[in-house]
């Protein structure tokens, strides 16, 4: 069965290092055999269909052909459309984050350390905020993500196990896959 998925590749096209094209990056995924391949923005989202056996997989397949045929390694974590629909619909910190711009969702890798992230959830940081799901983490950043002592704090404890989008970008992700269904 042929269902939706979304890459989010982790650090392409963040300042000066690990430049990607999107056109590069659209072959790259579609000379996998993924169907409707599209990237949004310029930041590394990919929108593709495939079966649905192909889920699990298209990770680490899609940061293979990057490598290969793009000369760059970065790390993907792939969720479904159902997923990704999910993830939003539980939006657990609905009554804080009213700015999209402000609100990320942090996809975590199966290596995350849930027991860091654990202690950093436990904290008061306020006015940020932050609420874990099964495989996501939501910051809210009120003052800012640049400035955000919640964002620091998260990342140094994920490190490169975890790949954000701000709320306003997953919405047009889920919309692009909710069109291709």
């Amino acid at each position: 069965m042929n269902m939706g998925f979304a890459a989010f590749i982790r650090g392409i096209n963040v300042g000066k290092g690990k430049r990607v094209a999107m056109a590069d990056l659209r072959r790259a995924v579609a000379g996998l055999g993924y169907h409707g391949v599209e990237t949004l923005l310029n930041s590394g989202n990919v929108v593709f269909r495939a079966e649905a056996s192909e889920g699990e997989k298209a990770g680490a397949r899609i940061e293979q052909a990057m490598v290969a045929e793009l000369g760059v390694s970065a790390r993907v974590l792939v969720v479904s459309a159902v997923e990704l629909a999910a993830v939003l619909a539980a939006n657990p910190l609905a009554e804080v984050a009213n700015e999209p711009p402000r609100y990320l969702v942090a996809f975590l890798a199966p290596d995350a350390d849930r027991e860091k992230l654990e202690a950093i959830a436990r904290q008061d940081w306020a006015p940020e905020a932050i609420a874990l799901g099964a495989n996501v983490a939501y910051l809210w950043c009120a003052m800012g993500i640049a400035d955000s002592q919640l964002v620091e704090a998260f990342n140094k404890a994920v490190r490169d196990a975890a790949t954000t989008r701000n709320w306003a970008t997953l919405e047009k992700i889920q919309a692009r896959l909710s069109a291709a269904a």
